[in-house]
């Protein structure tokens, strides 16, 4: 009778420590997310959404870059506005590029 109250002794602490272990996966686990949640608000606080008007000839221009690039027009768009530089009076310009497949990461970092 000795050994079982031994081993239903030894078995409690063993569940106790997985409970612990699991309780404290959960809670780093919520903390990750909360995180991540923290992070794409700040993120996002950068973002700007706009819905761009072009005229025709401008927008069969993108339409066909992005359809030789394989791109939607809004990508060619973003990669557009990823490349302008602001000179010293104020003007904007894209240098010359050709538009393609960008990583996300490399998107992301500019």
């Amino acid at each position: 009778m000795r050994r079982y109250a031994d081993h239903d002794k030894e078995g409690s602490a063993w569940a106790r420590e997985r409970q612990e272990r699991r309780a404290e996966a959960l809670r780093a686990q919520a903390l990750r997310a909360q995180a991540a949640w923290a992070q794409r608000r700040r993120e996002e606080q950068d973002e700007l959404r706009t819905e761009v008007w072009l005229s025709g000839a401008a927008g069969r221009r993108i339409r066909a870059a992005a359809a030789r690039a394989g791109l939607t027009p809004h990508e060619v768009v973003a990669q557009l506005t990823k490349r302008v530089s602001v000179g010293e009076d104020g003007t904007l310009s894209v240098a010359p590029f050709v538009p393609g497949h960008m990583p996300r990461a490399a998107i992301e970092e500019r």
